[in-house]
C-alpha cells in the first residue's frame, strides 16, 4: 500500500503506510510536496506536523518519504540573507508572501546539518569572556559571557524588541542570527531597514552582512515557528565551529511555546499547565543548552550566545514559560512597565534582574585594565536598592524629613537613572557606549555622590545640595565627547559643590 493522508486537522495531517519511515523524518505531502515533519507513530499511522498552509490537501493525496529528518542548508551564503522557518530564501519583498513563492531549491555550496541535533565540539571552554552589549545597563550591571544564556521577559510596551534589536547592532559579536518568531510583520520590517542602513563599525560595511534574519512573523505557518529556533541554533553552530562568536536572539520564546502548545493539542498530549505540553521544560532546556564557548575539531574557539525574550501575558512572570526559562538561563534582564511608562529605556530592572557570570566576568575586566570593575557594579547596585527602599518611605512621610545621608542616597539614585542607566537608542552619540566610557560616566556619579555625602557629614544642608546644577554629569551620557570629556564636567560639579563649605 502506497503512502497517503487519511486525515488532515490544520497543520496536523494523518498518514498510513509510511513504512520505514522514522520520527523527525521529513515527509511531501500531496501533489504541492508540502513539507512536513514525523511527530508520532502509532502501529501502521504517523502524524505528521506540516509547515505550510495545508488548504487544499485531501485524504488520498500521495506521501513521500525523504528518509532524511529536517535539516538546515549550511554555508557563509546565509550571511545578510533572510530566510523562512526551514531555511529557505525569502527576498526582502517575500516576507509576508504566500509560502509557493518561496525558493525550495538548495544553493551550491553548502552543507545539510539535522537541526535538532547539537553539532559536535572537540571541547566546553569557561564562560569568562564578556560579550559587550554597548548598552550600559547590561554592561555594567547584568553582564553577559560569550556562550551565555539570557532571558528577556517584559509584557507588552516594555521595550523587549527595541532592546534586542540594539544588542543585535551594536555587540560584538561576529555573527548575529535574529529570528523574528511569531513577531507583528512590521516589526520585522523595521530589523531588515534598520540592518540594511547601519555601518559595521569594526569593517566600514553593512551591518547586514553578518547577520542571519529568520523571519516567521505571526501570519506565517505557525508550524514553521516551531522549528525557527532550532534553525537558527544549528546556523550559529556552524558559525561557531568556523571560529567565530555567535549570538542567536529569538524574539520570542513565548511564540515559539505557543507553537509547541497547539501542536500538543492536536496530538492529543495530555496538557500540563495553562495548556503547555508536559515536554516543554525539556524542550527549552534542550534549547538553551546549546548555548556554549567551545573549543572546535579543527582547533580553534567559537561561541554560541543565545537571548531569548519572553513575552508573559498580561506581565505575569509566574507563567510557565517565564518560570521555567528562569531555571535554565544564567542570566535575566527583566523588562520593568514602571520604567517603561517613565519613558526610561531601557527598562531593565535593576531589582528584578541578575547575572549568575558576574564573578568571572569581574576576574576578566580585572585581567584587562579594569580592577574596580566589581567594586563599581557592587556599589552602584547597593545605592540603586537603598534608594529604591527609600523612596517608598519618602512617598508616606516625605523627603524632607528624611535625614541628610538619605537625601543624598536618593539624589544618587536619581542621577545613576538618568546619567548612566538610560541611554537613548535615538541618539547617535548615546545609543552605543563602549565600556571605557560607561566606567566613566559611573565613576564620574558615584565621586559626586562622595563628595555630597561629606557635605552633609560637614553640617551643609541636604536642600543645599540637592539645589545644585547636576546637569553636566547627567548629560555627559549625551553631550560628552569622550572619556576625557566625562571626566572634565565631573571635576566641574566636584568643583560647585565645594564651594557649599
Amino acid at each position: 500500500m502506497d503512502p497517503e493522508v487519511t486525515r488532515v486537522n490544520g497543520p496536523l495531517v494523518e498518514v498510513t503506510g509510511l513504512t520505514g519511515a522514522a520520527m523527525n523524518d521529513v515527509v511531501d505531502l500531496g501533489a504541492g510536496r508540502l513539507p512536513g515533519e514525523v511527530v508520532a507513530l502509532t502501529g501502521g499511522r504517523a502524524a505528521v506536523q506540516a509547515y505550510e498552509y495545508t488548504g487544499g490537501l485531501a485524504p488520498g493525496a500521495a506521501v513521500r518519504s525523504t528518509g532524511r529528518p529536517l535539516s538546515a542548508p549550511l554555508g557563509d551564503h546565509l550571511l545578510g540573507g533572510v530566510f523562512d522557518g526551514l531555511l529557505r530564501s525569502l527576498r526582502d519583498s517575500d516576507v509576508w508572501l504566500a509560502p509557493s513563492r518561496r525558493s525550495r531549491h538548495p544553493t551550491p555550496g553548502t552543507s545539510a546539518w539535522p537541526v535538532r541535533r547539537p553539532r559536535p565540539y572537540a571541547e566546553r571552554l569557561d564562560t569568562d569572556v564578556p560579550l559587550h552589549t554597548g548598552q550600559r545597563v547590561i554592561d555594567l550591571l547584568f553582564p553577559v559571557p560569550r556562550g551565555g544564556t539570557v532571558a528577556v521577559p517584559g509584557g507588552f510596551g516594555t521595550g523587549k524588541t527595541m532592546l534586542l534589536q540594539q544588542i543585535a547592532k551594536w555587540c560584538d559579536a561576529d555573527v548575529i542570527v535574529y529570528v523574528g518568531c511569531g513577531e507583528r510583520g512590521n516589526e520585522m520590517a523595521d530589523v531588515l531597514a534598520d540592518l540594511g542602513e547601519l555601518t559595521d563599525p569594526r569593517t566600514g560595511g553593512r551591518l547586514a552582512d553578518r547577520t542571519v534574519v529568520i523571519a516567521n512573523t505571526s501570519n506565517m505557518p505557525m508550524m514553521a515557528r516551531e522549528a525557527s529556533v532550532h534553525s537558527a541554533v544549528t546556523v550559529a553552530e556552524y558559525f561557531r565551529d568556523r571560529g567565530r562568536d555567535a549570538v542567536v536572539i529569538a524574539d520570542s520564546t513565548s511564540r515559539w511555546a505557543e507553537a509547541l502548545r497547539e501542536l500538543a493539542s492536536r496530538t492529543g498530549e495530555l496538557p500540563a499547565e495553562e495548556g503547555y505540553p508536559a515536554t516543554l521544560p525539556s524542550e527549552l532546556a534542550a534549547f538553551y543548552e546549546r548555548a556554549g564557548r567551545v573549543r572546535t575539531a579543527a582547533g580553534g574557539e567559537g561561541s554560541v550566545t543565545i537571548i531569548g525574550a519572553v513575552s508573559p501575558p498580561g506581565g505575569d512572570m509566574t507563567e510557565p514559560v517565564s518560570t521555567y526559562t528562569q531555571r535554565f538561563v544564567r542570566a535575566l534582564w527583566t523588562l520593568d512597565r514602571d520604567l517603561a511608562y517613565a519613558r526610561h529605556y531601557p527598562a531593565v530592572s535593576w531589582a528584578g534582574s541578575f547575572a549568575r557570570d558576574a564573578a568571572a566576568l569581574a576576574r576578566w575586566h580585572g585581567a584587562h585594565g579594569d580592577p574596580g570593575w566589581a567594586t563599581r557594579r557592587a556599589r552602584v547596585g547597593e545605592l540603586l536598592a537603598e534608594a529604591d527602599r527609600l523612596s517608598a518611605i519618602a512617598e508616606l512621610v516625605g523627603t524632607s524629613t528624611l535625614p541628610g545621608r538619605e537625601r543624598v542616597v536618593l539624589l544618587g539614585g536619581r542621577l545613576l537613572r538618568e546619567g548612566v542607566l538610560q541611554q537613548s537608542a535615538l541618539s547617535p552619540r548615546d545609543a552605543y557606549c563602549d565600556l571605557e566610557r560607561g566606567a566613566a560616566l559611573a565613576d564620574a556619579v558615584l565621586a559626586v555622590l562622595d563628595r555630597c555625602q561629606e557635605l552633609v557629614d560637614a553640617d551643609v544642608p541636604a536642600a543645599a545640595i540637592e539645589e545644585q546644577d547636576f546637569s553636566p554629569v547627567v548629560r555627559a551620557r549625551e553631550d560628552a565627547g569622550g572619556v576625557a570629556d566625562v571626566r572634565a564636567r565631573r571635576e566641574t560639579v566636584l568643583h560647585r559643590l565645594g564651594e557649599l563649605t
